[in-house]
């Protein structure tokens, strides 16, 4: 059950959020088994809170052991902790906040957000991703049901008033699509911060796949 933290990271006027999901297997009433994902916790810090903050407390959260739980490694017979991965809001004000995070010792994958229609990996754990395909990646196990989230968590009705703001909207000079909001003063952090976790599940999801495709059959 691996633990996935998306970090979407506001300017002045702008939230910074974190959301938390987790990516497991349960057993279905037929007997089998069926992916989900569990959005753990939402997160979101007040306006104007000092970057060196928000990285101290993201450092502590990522470091919390509940985030890292034993997992079994057929290969050696052992348990090990598997550590959580964290994903970060490249874009505008990233770059500072994560060299913060950097020094402070934590590894991440740097998402910078494009209104493309391609995504690119640009260096080593750092890529950009046009906005369409991290909302898709968060619609689509929203509307499917795969999403589920815990009935306590306090900001769960701000993201899906987030999500119910949100609309698409194509640019026929272009052909990109672009997300906006029906009213300015609206936000979209609680959003992108669990689009970026979904985004990577599904790319981490993706690469197991085709991992096991290529795995020489044994004889």
């Amino acid at each position: 059950m691996p633990f996935y933290v998306g970090l979407d990271l506001g300017q002045s006027a702008d939230y910074t959020a974190l959301a938390v999901l987790e990516d497991g297997i349960e057993r279905n009433k037929d007997g089998g088994t069926e992916k989900y994902l569990h959005l753990r916790h939402l997160e979101r810090y007040p306006l104007r809170t000092l970057y060196p903050d928000i990285a101290e407390a993201v450092v502590s959260l990522m470091r919390d052991e509940r985030l890292a739980p034993n997992e079994y490694d057929p290969s050696t017979l052992r348990y090990f902790p598997r550590a959580p991965e964290l994903i970060v809001d490249h874009t505008g004000v990233g770059p500072a906040v994560t060299d913060i995070l950097k020094k402070k010792g934590l590894s991440f994958k740097a998402i910078t957000i494009t209104g493309g229609d391609e995504m690119h990996c640009v260096g080593r754990g750092r890529y950009r991703v046009p906005k369409r395909d991290l909302i898709s990646a968060l619609e689509v196990p929203f509307h499917t049901g795969e999403l589920k989230v815990a009935g306590d968590m306090k900001l769960w009705p701000v993201l899906r008033e987030e999500l119910l703001n949100f609309r698409r909207k194509i640019d026929l000079r272009t052909a990109h699509d672009s997300y906006e909001h029906w009213r300015e003063s609206d936000h979209d952090d609680l959003v992108l911060a669990t689009a970026l976790a979904c985004w990577w599940v599904r790319r981490q999801r993706g690469r197991r796949i085709i991992r096991a495709a290529r795995k020489p059959v044994g004889w």
